[in-house]
């Protein structure tokens, strides 16, 4: 097999990060096509045929996205055959807090028994978790910390207008975890290519809840608290943008999509999946999809991805992984693992 370029190698003194551990949770509700035909005007074959999706999980009203977040760190940690008290780092990617502060990461903490660890969140929308990666490998490569747990979680349940039939088709719940810490047989996580574009931040957005515009009865008249979108114009920048990063962090490893074991994109849409797979020039047997049981998870989509691609046999050791992802801000990324 043909070498590649780890473009983190020429700094000696940073350690290499893998990801030692993986794990996902999602709540044991489903809402299916069939039960939002009762919800809003549409129909099965309408959503399935635009989106892929069959069917999505809902939390329960009594679980928010640290209960989410704690049951997928809980798995991400034993699969990686730790213990709470060794995690250094907690970093948690949500845009569906369970409040503006504390942060989630710190309840998480809590509620794992944590008690050594420094946390905080991190929003970037549905780029979220690889922007988490991103950061969290930096503290072990720098040896700051040995053990860092990324989550990506989310309760999109919680921000989604059920009138709105453009919109609560497309979202769901869930959480994904992974723990990163340096082994030293292995390259680990090659490179990440990260972007945004702030002048694009109202296609996707909610509007009220910080302090532009406060919580108020007008607002909440108004349906401000709800996630709103312009699907279109999401869609061409999502597709541009998946590509480019995708292409960019193939280029400084150079390698060719041909070498990639598994891509596994953020799960947004099935048209998306599509346009991305055709113009990086993929097979469809190298993307991972679970976009139509779970439907868009925001943070959490590529990270439950991740641990159900590697309990499938889809990812091995020594394969080389990529993940690409965009979401609102306009934020996007890509990373390139090599397992």
């Amino acid at each position: 097999m043909a070498s590649f370029k780890n473009p983190r190698a020429s700094r000696p003194h940073l350690r290499t990060v893998s990801i030692t551990g993986v794990g996902s949770y999602v709540p044991e509700k489903i809402l299916s096509n069939l039960d939002l035909e009762k919800i809003v005007e549409t129909t099965d074959s309408w959503i399935f045929s635009r989106t892929g999706i069959r069917e999505r999980r809902l939390a329960a009203e009594n679980e928010a996205a640290s209960d989410l977040a704690t049951k997928a760190a809980m798995r991400a940690i034993a699969d990686a055959k730790l213990t709470p008290d060794q995690i250094d780092l907690i970093i948690v990617a949500t845009i569906t807090p369970d409040m503006q502060f504390p942060s989630t990461a710190c309840l998480v903490q809590q509620k794992l028994g944590a008690k050594r660890a420094a946390a905080f969140d991190i929003e970037a929308a549905c780029s979220g978790f690889v922007y988490a990666l991103d950061i969290g490998a930096h503290f072990v490569q720098s040896h700051t910390y040995n053990t860092v747990l990324v989550i990506g979680a989310e309760k999109m349940s919680s921000v989604i207008d059920w009138t709105d039939r453009s919109t609560c088709v497309l979202f769901g719940d869930g959480a994904g975890a992974a723990v990163l810490q340096n082994r030293p047989s292995a390259h680990g996580l090659l490179t990440t290519c990260l972007g945004a574009d702030g002048g694009k931040a109202t296609l996707l957005e909610v509007p009220a809840g910080g302090s532009r515009q406060p919580a108020s009865s007008s607002t909440v008249s108004d349906r401000l608290h709800y996630l709103r979108m312009d699907g279109k114009e999401t869609f061409k920048n999502a597709v541009n943008a998946m590509v480019t990063a995708a292409e960019e962090a193939m280029s400084r490893c150079e390698l060719t999509v041909e070498r990639i074991r598994c891509i596994i994109p953020h799960q947004a849409n099935q048209r998306i999946l599509s346009a991305v797979t055709e113009r990086l020039g993929a097979r469809e047997d190298q993307v991972f999809v679970n976009l139509d049981r779970y439907g868009n998870t925001s943070a959490a989509s590529v990270a439950i991805a991740l641990d159900e691609a590697v309990r499938e046999g889809r990812i091995k050791r020594g394969d080389l992984v990529l993940m690409v992802v965009f979401g609102a801000g306009l934020t996007w990324g890509a990373a390139i693992i090599e397992w």
